[in-house]
């Protein structure tokens, strides 16, 4: 897997997309499941992420877990072990439940830099538990893998040309590890962060790498989007699919379904199943002139806290029994499987309601008829005269927290690393696609992909930051002398 030590991030290019990229109609593993005579359903994920750190010996990048396990008197690290159980545990819970007769479905997103430290940390344990939730026959109908950013960076503040790498990267390491075929199941993404752009060319370029990348559906928050009138969307409207629509300053559009996360981001909701509970008072929603039973979407970390360490195993377990025992109107079910279900019931991506990124009906409304990146810069710059608090960063998990506001002394030189890696790869790859497989490329792309982690600044100025400027360091030597 892994070359001169370094994560198979890339080098695969055309093999992967050839890969993701099959048409066809969504295709996971058969459901066992049929829209008849169903009232509603539910669909949990767990988020799963530790980032990579210049923290090891002699400053070598290791997994935050390691240090964790190496540092067991710093803060809450004695909870290393307890949370690398948690990212193999489903291995253990999932079986006994479907002997019992139970149908259990949960949705895996594992971000890049976490699945290289399984393999640095040398925790085949870990990796292999993946391997059967990823590839056994008996699991993959109940298991639906989520991709996401390598790197967990931050969408809206991360350089647009690294967004398609950032895809292409986690791709990259999850067929290395698990396979091509299990790679092809993954149709959903999840956003770090739950962080979804809503400055206009940030969102278009997102949707066309996800879409370029074979994916088919992404989770959203609900505060995060809005629908075209600029109105928030109906309770029911969060119980069906949407159709997440990207519209650029040229006015160029694309789309991708979209799946409504609901409520906040309190693990309890996820620990305890909430969403189970809830969709057992749910009933038929409507969509044009027909129904279609509730879905209920939420995810959490998958280690965090007393609640996902300890309360939801057995949570998770008593949900689905519950399920079992009932009359069969509620289902759990995963994200791509319920799109296939009602794909194959008639559904087309087109019959759901369009959405837009919050905020976007003000802008349209102001840019009118104008085009290009001037004009809408105009329209930005008038919009945030008028009202200060309008801003195009983004929403995530929480509008409490900016991931731009405060931390300049981190995005600027992502931005500088950003351009001196495309100032001098893109030409090289452009003449020869293989240059994506040498140690210089990939040893610089890892870099710049580490730079852009959300945890440099989501846990404040400090230690964190200093880490950004030491792999920002690294990186800028990196390209000033390539191999």
């Amino acid at each position: 897997m892994a070359l001169n030590g370094l994560p198979p991030i890339a080098g695969r290019e055309a093999e992967i997309l050839a890969v993701v990229q099959r048409p066809g109609p969504i295709a996971p593993p058969p459901s066992t499941l049929s829209l008849e005579g169903l009232n509603s359903a539910f669909a949990c994920a767990l988020h799963m992420h530790q980032p990579t750190i210049p923290a090891g010996a002699d400053g070598g990048l290791i997994s935050h877990l390691q240090y964790m396990q190496e540092h067991p008197n710093e803060g809450d690290n004695h909870n290393a072990e307890p949370f690398a159980q948690c990212y193999r545990r489903l291995v253990d819970i999932l079986p006994g439940l479907i002997a019992e007769g139970c149908n259990p479905r949960i949705m895996l997103d594992y971000s890049g830099t976490l699945l290289w430290g399984f393999e640095q940390m040398g925790r085949g344990d870990i990796l292999e538990a993946l391997q059967r939730l990823a590839t056994d026959p008996a699991l993959t109908p109940h298991v639906e893998f989520l991709g996401t950013f390598w790197g967990h960076a931050v969408a809206p503040s991360t350089p647009i040309p690294d967004l398609k790498l950032q895809l292409l990267a986690w791709q990259h390491q999850f067929a290395a590890q698990f396979g091509l075929e299990a790679l092809g199941r993954v149709k959903g993404f999840s956003p770090p962060e739950m962080h979804l752009p809503n400055h206009p060319d940030t969102l278009f370029a997102l949707v066309s790498a996800l879409r370029e990348c074979g994916y088919r559906w992404l989770l959203v928050q609900e505060h995060s989007v809005e629908n075209p009138d600029g109105s928030p969307l109906s309770r029911a409207q969060t119980l069906i699919p949407n159709r997440l629509v990207a519209r650029n300053a040229n006015g160029e559009e694309v789309s991708i379904l979209a799946l409504i996360k609901t409520q906040g981001s309190d693990t309890k909701l996820v620990g305890q199943m909430q969403p189970c509970y809830e969709a057992l008072g749910l009933g038929r929603q409507p969509l044009g002139d027909r129904t279609v039973p509730a879905l209920v979407s939420q995810i959490a970390d998958g280690e965090n806290g007393g609640v996902m360490m300890n309360e939801f195993p057995p949570a998770f377990a008593q949900a689905h029994r519950r399920l079992a025992e009932g009359d069969g109107r509620t289902v759990a079910v995963n994200g791509t499987e319920w799109l296939a279900l009602l794909e194959a019931d008639g559904l087309r991506d087109g019959d759901y309601p369009a959405i837009q990124a919050v905020g976007q009906r003000r802008l349209w409304q102001r840019l009118g008829e104008g085009r290009g990146a001037a004009a809408l810069g105009d329209a930005l710059a008038a919009l945030q005269v008028e009202d200060p608090g309008f801003a195009m960063e983004g929403a995530s998990w929480t509008n409490n927290l900016s991931w731009v506001r405060g931390y300049e002394s981190v995005l600027e030189p992502m931005q500088q690393l950003s351009a001196a890696f495309h100032a001098h790869f893109d030409p090289l790859v452009a003449a020869d696609p293989a240059i994506t497989a040498t140690p210089a490329y990939r040893e610089a792309l890892l870099h710049l992909l580490l730079l852009e982690t959300s945890c440099f600044r989501y846990w404040g100025q400090g230690t964190w930051t200093d880490y950004a400027r030491e792999i920002h360091r690294r990186g800028e030597a990196l390209l000033a002398h390539p191999g």
